[in-house]
């Protein structure tokens, strides 16, 4: 059986390449239907990756056209890469490690692996080969998070949004802020957000219970799902973090709200994949809008702090490499560590 891994990330592709392929619902059984005997798709806001095990190679460019939404050729023609066999694990070790991340050492990944990984054993997606790779990855995981400081001083996207609005505004104790979603990555950023100081917290999501939540939760105010547009004639800042696969705003919906905001600039940090905000808002006077792939260069500068942990980690996951290549060579009959026995509701929450 062949063990693979195909992908776009934040290192070859752009964001709007990456929010094409990102979100199919269907990718799992599609992946299937094309040769692959077990699939996983992991999206994230910085990754689109398909981990595979096939008794014959699927070509990348027909794991491809099992990602994209509609049966239209694709638009792009972003450098998909592809690991296989040892390399197809070490890249996946690394990725789960939060070395392959924008933030070198967040631990956001963690969790969403996870998610995805349940995801596809729930569908009958992910089967035996799959499911010991990725037991391996949750081990070395935890292990390097134990042995080695690289999640010291480590940020989510989250809180680099709120660098960069603290870059922008300076104090931001006076400083309204709408985020918009409550999910996950939201919640990371709006207990950001109240670590800098803000007063004004308002949060807006489809679902109004999830919302309600977790304003309560940071003594924030819940704004109802069909009213957050009007907000952006008074906030100062609007950070959006949805799972929407069409953008929530655009120029035309927004330019109406601006009318009153005579030199008060309005900023917007959008860290969705798919993008909540359409790019031609940036056109607007007064308005400075910052996608996933704005925050990068600010990720990077956090870099220099872990990166002496960078070799530690690798060594543990050079180890477990070669440990699960030689498990795969001796086959899946060979006994399995507990360790590896199939779980139920793993999933970390922000782990």
């Amino acid at each position: 059986m062949n063990l693979s891994c195909v992908g776009l990330s934040h290192h070859n592709a752009d964001v709007e390449a990456r929010e094409y392929f990102a979100g199919h619902v269907e990718s799992d059984r599609a992946l299937r239907n094309c040769g692959c005997n077990e699939a996983l798709v992991l999206s994230t806001c910085n990754r689109v990756e398909v981990y595979a095990a096939s008794e014959k190679r699927v070509s990348t460019d027909e794991i491809a056209r099992c990602l994209v939404r509609d049966d239209t050729p694709h638009r792009f023609a972003p450098p998909f890469y592809r690991y296989e066999g040892e390399k197809c694990a070490q890249h996946l070790f690394r990725v789960t490690s939060g070395l392959d991340s924008m933030v070198v050492g967040e631990t956001e990944i963690l969790g969403q692996t996870k998610k995805a990984y349940e995801a596809a054993r729930a569908t009958g997606a992910a089967g035996r080969y799959l499911h010991r790779l990725f037991q391996r990855a949750f081990r070395v995981a935890k292990q390097v998070r134990t042995h080695t400081e690289i999640t010291r001083g480590a940020v989510s996207v989250g809180s680099v949004a709120v660098d960069l609005a603290h870059k922008i505004f300076g104090d931001l104790q006076n400083c309204k802020v709408l985020v918009l979603g409550a999910g996950e990555t939201s919640e990371r950023t709006i207990r950001a957000l109240v670590s800098r100081g803000v007063a004004d917290l308002r949060v807006s999501n489809r679902s109004p219970e999830r919302g309600e939540a977790l304003a309560l939760a940071v003594n924030g105010r819940a704004i109802a799902f069909e009213q957050w547009l009007e907000q952006c004639g008074e906030i100062d800042i609007l950070i959006t973090s949805t799972s929407s696969e069409v953008p929530l705003l655009s120029q035309k919906k927004l330019a109406p709200m601006l009318r009153e905001r005579i030199d008060r600039p309005l900023f917007i940090i959008d860290i969705a994949v798919p993008r909540d905000v359409a790019p031609d808002v940036n056109a607007l006077d007064g308005v400075y809008l910052y996608d996933i792939d704005s925050l990068q260069s600010i990720a990077e500068q956090s870099l220099a702090t872990r990166r002496a942990q960078v070799a530690a980690a690798e060594q543990i996951i050079s180890q477990h490499v070669a440990e699960f290549d030689a498990m795969m060579t001796r086959g899946l009959n060979c006994p399995a560590q507990s360790s590896e026995h199939p779980t139920v509701g793993i999933v970390e929450q922000g782990s």
